[in-house]
């Protein structure tokens, strides 16, 4: 999403905690079922994993780059959670004009996904669903000491694939800029691309032509070929099933194309739920007890 007004991505000021939400972001859907508010949820997307208990009280309201605009208003929503990276501007907008109160988080950091747990926790007046967020925190720390710099392993994990005719295969991944940046660098992994810089057009940054200068864009996710990623020799390379359903066929693709990777080698090409990965919220206690292993191995 292009620049939105900053006032969204602060926390609103309610007169009272919101009793019909709207979430647009799947993470979060999860995070208020996780703290014990899934109730106050009235419309998810179709991204969304409630409850199956939950399926039949809850409106679908599409997409989450093209919500349906006319459903959620029906819902008279008191807050919609709403996603910088995850959610088009012009739909957002498009609710802000409705009169609805939209909260547009952004985090980029494993610190800045808490900060948005403990304000949920406050704007929702749920000081009982604390405790959840402590043991979190604690995770974190204990993650964080047995993450000694001689155990970190280097990484690779591309979000999506594709092919250039000239270029070959390539991948788009992520610099320290990122959430997913930050999370692997607490289970114990140093990402390889932490400081590659998305160059445009696509040629740019595939290597074929110079860079054109003069506009501002996204940088945080480059486009990278199978020659930078040899070059950058990860020792572990995580292939989630999400943005991109990466699967067994790809993994086989991957061990061909980066077989001179230390990866490749000693056969750390993993199949992993992307959602571990990508979702910022409560599934960081789920990452945090999972992704360590594949990297400490």
């Amino acid at each position: 999403m292009k620049e939105t007004p900053v006032d969204l991505q602060e926390v609103p000021s309610l007169a009272g905690p919101p009793r019909r939400i709207v979430s647009l972001v799947p993470s979060l859907t999860e995070s208020l079922f996780d703290l014990g508010a899934g109730d106050r949820l009235v419309g998810i997307t179709d991204y969304c994993r409630p409850p199956k208990d939950e399926e039949d009280r809850l409106k679908r309201v599409g997409g989450t780059k093209s919500p349906a605009h006319e459903t959620i208003v029906g819902l008279k929503p008191d807050l919609i959670l709403a996603n910088k990276e995850e959610n088009e501007r012009q739909a957002v907008e498009a609710l802000v004009e409705a009169g609805l109160t939209v909260w547009l988080t952004f985090p980029q950091s494993v610190e800045q996904a808490m900060d948005v747990l403990w304000s949920l926790v406050n704007l929702l007046r749920i000081p009982e669903s604390a405790a959840l967020l402590k043991n979190l925190q604690i995770s974190l720390e204990w993650t964080a000491m047995a993450g000694l710099p001689e155990n970190v392993k280097r990484v690779f994990c591309p979000i999506w694939q594709d092919e250039h005719p000239k270029a070959g295969l390539w991948w788009i991944t992520f610099n320290r800029q990122t959430y997913c940046h930050d999370l692997l660098a607490h289970c114990g992994g140093e990402n390889v691309f932490a400081d590659r810089e998305r160059r445009f057009p696509l040629e740019a940054d595939l290597g074929l032509e110079k860079p054109k200068s003069g506009q501002e864009h996204d940088t945080r996710y480059p486009r990278v070929t199978v020659e930078e990623v040899v070059k950058a020799a990860p020792e572990v390379i995580f292939l989630p099933n999400e943005p991109y359903a990466f699967d067994e066929k790809h993994a086989m693709q991957v061990r061909s194309a980066l077989a001179e990777t230390p990866a490749v080698k000693a056969g750390r090409v993993h199949l992993v739920d992307g959602s571990l990965i990508t979702w910022h919220g409560t599934r960081l206690a789920l990452a945090l007890a999972e992704l360590p292993t594949f990297l400490q191995t």
